[in-house]
């Protein structure tokens, strides 16, 4: 089996400390060590001359929903808009260069625009006239629908979360995303999918864990996505809901799914004024957000999930759907046990608004949270979206990352892209620099819970993944080593974050406002699929 020497670079490795060179045999990290002994040691190989690079294991993604993400990549991407004005601009533009097609685009977010207040669907018109279009805001929890859209739901009025000026939200929602869907070519969506995989490549993500379900894309669009074969290693996670063992092993098959896990909502998001709450938005009185899924329905779902030995899990965001999961977990626990279950490795997508006591009962249970630090980056802080929906007192305390991993609840991360971007290294950057003191997590943690804590979110606990060890898969990118910090001279900078205790090689420094690490390569068990 031929060797792959890696060379002349800076190996992140637990057991190696100090490596600069590493062996590479089939799918399968063989060897670390110095330069010097892997030339005596394996002189017959493929020498790969890193040049001073830094190789760290693969990046693991736990939470994305790749054909959105590849729309929004190939298409119309509404992140960028300042203003309303400005986001009916960039849809008009989109429409005149793409004939014939719906307007499907992604992204705004009125919470940071002058106005704080969505176009309407006369807006929408005045500018696409009967073209259909879905523009969702950056939560994917409502969305404009242009009226050609919402033509085409003959019962979209009937349906809670209606509003014929203003974004929809719940079921509404959902009905005309999948109208919406339902216009997008086969080709349109390959090319989607190919995009964000290869985007993802050039990332340095060897894995991700996609978030499908019935309200999401469908299981058309899941089954294609595991029929592509782009590199990037893709598990799946399935949200809907069962009763019974007998329903959640059929489901398990139906769709090859990792678990009944993911996008399972119980409530929104805090952005479109759906997550559920125990008191009500500051900037909407009375208003609490929406419960999709009610605690019966909850505990009939662990309960069936934990005793057919599958993953379970849901997407929970505002304090109530927390309450609300971990009650029906204690119950579950109670009548089945702490090992049955724990074995299953549960999950829960976002946990933004938990306490140091429901954080303690999820660590003791051996429940999974996937995170999201771009989410306080992109919303924390005294004047963000947050504070604007929650007042500040509350809108500091959410995203509590060392409150979590302090009470042993594994940590993984993910983007959630397209709600955020997915570059790895912004996750690890945001998680270690969270806008709310005390609830950072060290650079080692971060960089962790992205790498060998997505392997285990995924069912994978054999100790090895995502990490450089002899006998590990064979998962690693390569960085440029000099990506620095952009406020001070370079003979005053220093590269990495240091840590004298750690016996392992230092991160790439992760200040706000220096420059992330560039990926030159990508390689997953074995083969290189970026670079």
């Amino acid at each position: 089996m031929p060797t792959r020497l890696l060379v002349n670079g800076r190996v992140y490795s637990p057991t190696h400390p100090d490596a600069t060179a590493m062996a590479v045999r089939g799918d399968m990290v063989a060897w670390l060590g110095s330069d010097d002994v892997g030339h005596r040691q394996f002189p017959n190989a493929e020498v790969q001359d890193l040049d001073g690079g830094f190789v760290a294991p693969g990046f693991v993604d736990s939470h994305i929903h790749l054909s959105a993400t590849g729309l929004t990549l190939s298409g119309l991407d509404l992140r960028r808009a300042t203003s309303g004005a400005e986001c009916l601009h960039l849809a008009a533009d989109y429409a005149a260069a793409h004939p014939g097609r719906p307007v499907w685009g992604h992204g705004w977010d009125e919470s940071a625009w002058p106005e704080r207040t969505a176009p309407s669907t006369a807006d929408l018109d005045a500018v696409l006239g009967d073209r259909p279009a879905y523009l969702a805001r950056v939560d994917v929890h409502s969305a404009l629908a242009s009226s050609a859209l919402r033509r085409l739901v003959p019962q979209l009025p009937a349906a809670a979360g209606y509003a014929p000026q203003q974004p929809l939200t719940g079921d509404a929602h959902h009905l005309v995303r999948a109208a919406a869907r339902d216009l997008l070519t086969d080709t349109q969506l390959a090319e989607a999918r190919t995009a964000a995989l290869q985007a993802l490549a050039a990332s340095g993500v060897v894995a991700v864990h996609e978030c499908a379900g019935p309200e999401i894309a469908g299981l058309d669009d899941w089954l294609a996505l595991r029929a592509v074969q782009r590199g990037v290693e893709v598990t799946g996670y399935w949200g809907e809901a069962v009763t019974t063992p007998t329903q959640a092993r059929a489901l398990l098959k139906q769709t090859g799914a990792r678990g009944l896990a993911g996008d399972l909502f119980i409530d929104g998001a805090l952005g479109s004024r759906t997550a559920w709450l125990h008191q009500p938005y500051a900037d909407a009185p009375g208003c609490t957000g929406t419960c999709h899924l009610d605690p019966d329905a909850i505990e009939a779902h662990l309960r069936a999930c934990t005793e057919a030995a599958v993953t379970a899990g849901f997407h929970v965001i505002g304090d109530a759907a927390v309450s609300a999961v971990v009650a029906a977990l204690e119950r579950v626990v109670a009548e089945l046990g702490v090992v049955a279950v724990a074995r299953c490795g549960h999950r829960l997508e976002h946990v933004e608004m938990v306490t140091a006591e429901q954080a303690a009962k999820l660590g003791s249970w051996g429940v999974v949270a996937s995170v999201q630090p771009n989410f306080d980056a992109l919303w924390g802080g005294a004047d963000g979206m947050y504070a604007q929906r929650l007042g500040p007192d509350r809108g500091c305390r959410l995203n509590p990352l060392a409150l979590l991993a302090s009470q042993g609840v594994p940590l993984a991360l993910g983007s959630d892209a397209p709600v955020t971007g997915f570059d790895p290294w912004a996750s690890v950057r945001a998680a270690v620099n969270h806008r709310t003191a005390g609830s950072a997590v060290s650079p080692r943690a971060a960089f962790a819970a992205a790498t060998r804590g997505g392997w285990r979110a995924g069912g994978v606990r054999d100790g090895k993944a995502g990490t450089l060890v002899p006998g590990a898969p064979a998962s690693y990118a390569v960085w440029e080593a000099d990506a620095l910090e952009v406020s001070a001279p370079r003979d005053t900078v220093q590269r990495w974050s240091t840590d004298p205790r750690s016996r392992v090689p230092a991160l790439p420094r992760l200040s706000p406002q220096g420059v992330l690490p560039r990926c030159r390569q990508t390689v997953h068990r074995g083969a290189v699929i970026y670079g």
